[in-house]
């Protein structure tokens, strides 16, 4: 496979909506407090436009098949760095999952976060979602906090 990462621009923001989509289904799975209609995570234009975050597309041929960003976050005063990059909307298309493309668009945005002078990367993932949790690890991350609710309701 042909695969390319780049920089997602303003005419990406149709697919990356699409993505969006498909990554809150995804979720709501794992997550019975996810709206069912109308429900959007990103303001997508914004987030381009920030000079701290960094959205990347990963093409095959033309088509855009996966996406994923950076954003980088003020670390609390208590850890040994002060500003992180967070990771989060990591999205491939069903048909191009496990053939490498998360792991490209991780390595791509991890040269980002260094050229940034940063050196800590963050992500939250489900706990149940085994299938990204091994992808993450593969990518060299490992397992840090367990984040509990409870439903009042």
């Amino acid at each position: 496979m042909n695969l390319i990462i780049r920089t997602a621009s303003i005419n990406d923001v149709e697919t990356l909506h699409v993505f969006e989509q498909g990554v809150i289904n995804t979720e709501r799975n794992f997550d019975v407090t996810i709206k069912k209609n109308n429900t959007f995570y990103y303001d997508l234009k914004a987030m381009l436009r920030n000079p701290d975050v960094k959205i990347l597309v990963a093409e095959s041929g033309k088509e855009i098949i996966g996406c994923g960003y950076a954003r980088i976050e003020n670390a609390k005063p208590f850890f040994v760095y002060s500003r992180y990059s967070y990771l989060g909307f990591m999205y491939v298309k069903p048909e191009y999952r496990g053939k490498g493309v998360n792991q490209k668009i991780i390595e791509a945005l991890q040269q980002w976060s260094l050229k940034k002078g940063i050196t800590e990367l963050r992500l939250q993932v489900y706990a149940e979602n085994m299938a990204a949790i091994k992808a993450y690890e593969k990518a060299g991350f490992s397992k840090l906090l367990i984040e509990m609710r409870k439903c009042l309701d």
